[in-house]
C-alpha cells in the first residue's frame, strides 16, 4: 500500500520565512525585489526561497501540531502559494526526482491573487539554473515595457504548467480568472488548458474565536455579543488614544496599503465623512505613501482618527472585535 501524504505548506517565500520570522521584513524585502530588475538578486536569493523550501522538509523538525512533529519525509504534497513559490515544481522535477530524491511528491500550485505573477527579463532563464526544456514554460510576451520591453519569463505561468494541480482561493475566483484576459491578467488561457480548481479560503476559527480570542479582555459568544460589544468597542478605543465614548459609531479597517484595496479611496472618503459624529481606526502596510497618509490622520483628526502603519495582530483582533464597522474598499478581491 501506499504511504499516505501529509502536507507542507511552502508560505510565499518558502524558507525565508523562516530566516526573517516577521512579515514586515518581508514585505520590506518584496517591495525591493518587485520594484527592480531581477537580474541583480536572483542568484543570490533564488536558493533560499524556493530549494530551501524543497530541502527543509525533509530534516526541519516543524513542531507544526499536537498530531505531528518531525520532518516530513519523502512523500509530501508541496502548497506553493503565488508566483514567489512557483519554482518549486520545476526544481523538485529538475532536481529531485530527476535524482530519485521525493519521486511520489506532489506540487499543488494556489493562486491569491493573479495580479502579481513575477515577470522579468527574459535574459533572467539564465539565472535560475533550470534546464532547457523549462524555457517554454517561463516564456510570456506582453504589451509593458516594465520590467523590460517585449519577451520576459513569468513565474506564474511555469508554476501553473509545471504543478500537478492548480488551485485558488475560492469557487467563484476560479471562474473570473478563466473568463477573460482582464480577469485572468493574460494568464487566462493557460488556465483554461491545465484546469484550475477553487476552495473556499477559510478562517481560522480558533484563532478568531471570539469566545476564547486570547487578544481581547472581553470573550463573548452569540448570547452575549451584545453586551460585550460595548465594552470591546470601549477597549479598543483606550488602546488607541481616541476618546472613550460607546456611543460613537467607529469604524475600522484592516488590510494591505495599495490601490487594489482601496486605499486611496480610503483616505479620500475619509476626509469627507470624519465631520459626522464618528471615529476610525485604520490598520495597514503596504507603499509608503499610503502608509504616511494614514499616520498623518491622527495629526489631522486626534479626537477622530488612528492610524497605525504596522503589522499588528493583536490590533487586527481588537478592531474586529471592537469596531461597529468595518470598511472594505477594494477594487476587486479574489
Amino acid at each position: 500500500a501506499s504511504k499516505p501524504f501529509v502536507s507542507f505548506t511552502a508560505i510565499n517565500v518558502g524558507l525565508i520565512v523562516f530566516l526573517l520570522t516577521t512579515q514586515c521584513s518581508w514585505r520590506k524585502f518584496g517591495e525591493k525585489l518587485v520594484q527592480k530588475s531581477m537580474a541583480p538578486k536572483l542568484d543570490k536569493i533564488i536558493w533560499i526561497m524556493n530549494l530551501g523550501s524543497v530541502c527543509c522538509v525533509k530534516v526541519l523538525n516543524l513542531n507544526c501540531s499536537k498530531y505531528f512533529s518531525g520532518p516530513y519525509g519523502d512523500d509530501v504534497l508541496f502548497i506553493a502559494n503565488d508566483w514567489h513559490t512557483a519554482l518549486i515544481p520545476c526544481y523538485l522535477k529538475s532536481m529531485y526526482q530527476s535524482r530519485g530524491i521525493y519521486v511520489n511528491a506532489k506540487v499543488a500550485f494556489c493562486i491569491h491573487n493573479i495580479a502579481y505573477q513575477g515577470r522579468f527579463s527574459f535574459s533572467d532563464f539564465s539565472l535560475l539554473n533550470l534546464p532547457d526544456e523549462y524555457r517554454s514554460s517561463f516564456d510570456f510576451i506582453d504589451g509593458y515595457e516594465k520590467p523590460v520591453k517585449g519577451r520576459k519569463i513569468n513565474w506564474m505561468k511555469a508554476g501553473i504548467l509545471e504543478s500537478h494541480r492548480v488551485v485558488t482561493v475560492s469557487p467563484y475566483y476560479a471562474q473570473e480568472l478563466v473568463s477573460g484576459v482582464d480577469k485572468g491578467v493574460e494568464l487566462d488561457n493557460v488556465l483554461r488548458k491545465t484546469c484550475i480548481t477553487g476552495i473556499v479560503n477559510g478562517m481560522d476559527t480558533q484563532e478568531w474565536n471570539p469566545a476564547t480570542d486570547k487578544y481581547t479582555d472581553v470573550k463573548y459568544d452569540i448570547t452575549t455579543v451584545m453586551d460585550a460589544k460595548p465594552l470591546l468597542k470601549e477597549a479598543l478605543q483606550a488602546a488607541v488614544g481616541l476618546p472613550v465614548d460607546r456611543n460613537i459609531p467607529l469604524i475600522g479597517f484592516i488590510g494591505r496599503l495599495e490601490e487594489q484595496k482601496g486605499s486611496d479611496i480610503l483616505v479620500a472618503a475619509i476626509h469627507k465623512f470624519i465631520g459626522l459624529d464618528v471615529q476610525i481606526v485604520v490598520l495597514g502596510t503596504g507603499k509608503k505613501k499610503f502608509e504616511q497618509e494614514i499616520e498623518q490622520l491622527e495629526v489631522l483628526y486626534p479626537d477622530k482618527a488612528k492610524g497605525v502603519a504596522k503589522f499588528n495582530v493583536p490590533l487586527a483582533h481588537m478592531i474586529t472585535a471592537g469596531a461597529d464597522f468595518m470598511l472594505v474598499p477594494s477594487r476587486f478581491e479574489p
